[in-house]
């Protein structure tokens, strides 16, 4: 989104049914970007503001119809997860979206497209686009099938906060490499172990954390690591 000629990109590769290109645009762009070209109002902090509700209002619709049984409290646990910043971030690495977000010089310089609260912000700000031009339900089709892949680790188990993958895509995308994992310590008896992992990027430890089982211990690490880098 930073260079001429691609400005609806992202609307041609999302192909959402839109005919407001300029409220998209809106949502996409950066207020370092609009205070470096004079832009005044014309960047998406309005817009992030009105999809935070609008988005919380549909996850919360999602999960009181699809898990009828499952008490008040639960359902809070589940929404903040849904609506969280690590799950936003997961779904902007998986619309590619940092490379179509106008950002300013000094944010590009320093790598804003994968710093995942911006990516988090700028599909709030999309979520509110959406909610203009088409109203409520319209936008409620868009959103649930956005989280179509994140839906389906929710009926599996897994909490939408995969660490371990956001980690990946934020250091593939900023770094061009891939996270490494070890295990460094056990402790306990056999039936009630628990592991200690690590997680290292170009060899160079970033995170640590303990679990029941090598993979809950990785996820521990690339949380500590994620929260760190991020």
């Amino acid at each position: 989104m930073n260079q001429p000629g691609k400005k609806h990109s992202f609307l041609q590769d999302i192909e959402w049914k839109i005919k407001n290109n300029r409220l998209y645009e809106q949502a996409l762009t950066h207020t370092s970007y609009a205070h470096e070209k004079g832009l005044n109002n014309f960047h998406n902090e309005r817009l992030e503001f009105l999809g935070d509700a609008v988005l919380e209002l549909i996850i919360s619709d999602y999960l009181y119809f699809t898990y009828p049984d499952t008490p008040e409290g639960k359902l809070t646990r589940l929404r903040a997860d849904l609506v969280c910043e690590a799950s936003l971030a997961r779904l902007a690495f998986e619309l590619n979206l940092g490379k179509h977000i106008r950002l300013g010089k000094g944010e590009l310089a320093g790598g804003g497209f994968t710093r995942p609260s911006l990516l988090a912000d700028a599909v709030e700000a999309l979520i509110g686009a959406l909610y203009l031009e088409h109203g409520l339900e319209e936008c409620r089709k868009y959103v649930l099938e956005l989280y179509q892949t994140v839906f389906s680790d929710l009926q599996e188990g897994v909490l939408c906060r995969d660490f371990k993958t956001l980690l990946q895509e934020f250091a593939q995308a900023r770094f061009a490499i891939t996270p490494v994992y070890r295990i460094v310590a056990e402790s306990g008896p056999d039936h009630n172990k628990i592991f200690e992992a690590e997680v290292l990027l170009a060899k160079n430890p970033v995170g640590r954390g303990q679990g029941r089982n090598k993979k809950e211990a990785e996820q521990a690490a690339a949380k500590e690591a994620w929260n760190r880098l991020t």
